[in-house]
């Protein structure tokens, strides 16, 4: 389906406010949690006040949510370019730019083939923190091999007029190679020192989920490399017999969303649990997140995750769970003029709860929830903040749209 060059439609949210209009507090006073529905792990408890269904909190300004461009095919990943134009990846394997007025470009060629099966295809797109001198792109996908398949990422230069990308080489392949259609991860930041962190997911199935804990396997792992594919030399894992350098944090079942902190420089990524248990976590270097050992909710099937135990010593705790899920996509820190009150805080996309979660932090907890959107009825894939405040996302569908959402 050629995509629409723009479509009008315009949803008007009105959300009351609960906190003051010239900001939400770190430590907002205490509202109903949002979530309301029966926990999936009824018999399971948090291991700290406040590691899930934290306190609600509204936002008093109006949002306007508008289509701006419609017709993409199940859009994954979107990166701001310095015009104001934003690169799109469709993940059939297509990398578009689309203007802020609704203008979608035609496919950029020069990308690898994908394997555009299940789950993989063409995932997240971030730009070089050099771009506006360099011109580099980043690019993660399901990358078709001998025997199956992996997540990989590559960079090249995005032409001038914005049509292409050259001197294309990839920069990272996960191991091992697999024939499935499931949990690729996959989504790219970088820190202020230039690290690239990578997200991938464990495979899903139940053989490979062992790998999330094998350090000889890139499988349900954080990754950090250089802008060149090389291994920094304070990875935690470089001196370890049979360890894979480039990994940064192990136990994760499928990390769809990471953003680096303002201020602080820390990572932070979103996972996808079963029924329950998605996961917000601030990895560290060389530290264990659980899975499948660990881990909260239910199987899909039914019936508890490694019978159901939710701690164990030396395996870290997620700063935050949801149990039912919310399906996450990608995430990012919010700054910006627009709507001051969220100065700080973290939107998550939300694929099966088809809104955005506001989460308020205070330090490393989470204070506050609010689900935004929620009544446009689209799953929310990745988002991201323009210049002038307002918010970007895109919607995973067969007609999939970007969406901007401002102060009315």
């Amino acid at each position: 389906m050629r995509p629409l060059l723009l479509a009008a439609s315009t949803s008007i949210l009105v959300l009351t406010a609960a906190c003051q209009a010239s900001g939400q507090s770190r430590t907002p006073a205490a509202g109903a949690p949002v979530e309301t529905r029966p926990a999936n792990g009824a018999s399971q408890t948090p291991a700290f006040e406040g590691q899930t269904r934290a306190a609600g909190v509204r936002t008093e300004q109006a949002l306007t949510t508008t289509v701006v461009a419609s017709g993409l095919s199940h859009p994954w990943g979107l990166a701001l370019l310095p015009d104001g134009r934003w690169l799109v990846t469709e993940r059939p394997g297509r990398l578009r730019i689309i203007t802020a007025g609704g203008e979608v470009g035609a496919p950029i060629t020069g990308l690898p083939v994908v394997d555009a099966r299940g789950q993989g295809g063409l995932l997240d797109v971030v730009l070089s923190p050099s771009f506006t001198t360099d011109r580099t792109i980043f690019w993660s996908y399901a990358e078709p091999r001998e025997g199956g398949n992996a997540t990989s990422v590559a960079r090249g230069r995005l032409s001038d007029d914005g049509t292409s990308v050259g001197d294309v080489r990839v920069i990272f392949r996960a191991l091992p190679t697999y024939d499935g259609d499931k949990h690729f991860g996959s989504s790219l930041a970088f820190d202020p020192a230039g690290h690239l962190f990578v997200t991938l997911g464990e495979r899903s199935d139940r053989p490979m989920r062992p790998q999330a804990q094998d350090l000889g396997s890139h499988m349900g792992k954080v990754i950090r490399i250089n802008a060149d594919g090389s291994v920094p030399a304070d990875n935690p894992f470089v001196n370890t017999a049979g360890a894979r350098p480039e990994i940064w944090s192990l136990g994760h079942r499928n990390v769809q969303g990471v953003a680096v902190q303002p201020g602080t420089g820390h990572v932070w990524t979103i996972e996808h649990g079963t029924r329950g248990g998605d996961e917000l976590n601030r990895p560290e270097a060389g530290r264990n997140y659980g899975w499948p050992v660990i881990a909260y909710g239910i199987e899909y099937a039914g019936g508890p995750i490694n019978d159901g135990i939710t701690a164990r010593q030396g395996l870290e705790q997620p700063v935050y769970y949801w149990d039912p899920v919310i399906a996450p996509g990608g995430q990012t820190f919010y700054s910006g003029a627009m709507f001051p009150g969220w100065d700080g805080d973290l939107l998550i996309a939300g694929l099966g709860g088809k809104s955005i979660t506001r989460l308020v932090l205070d330090g490393d907890r989470v204070v506050g929830e609010e689900r935004l959107i929620a009544d446009f009825g689209k799953r929310i894939r990745d988002l991201a903040v323009a210049a002038d405040g307002a918010v970007w996302a895109i919607t995973d569908e067969d007609n999939g749209q970007l969406i901007r959402i401002s102060a009315r």
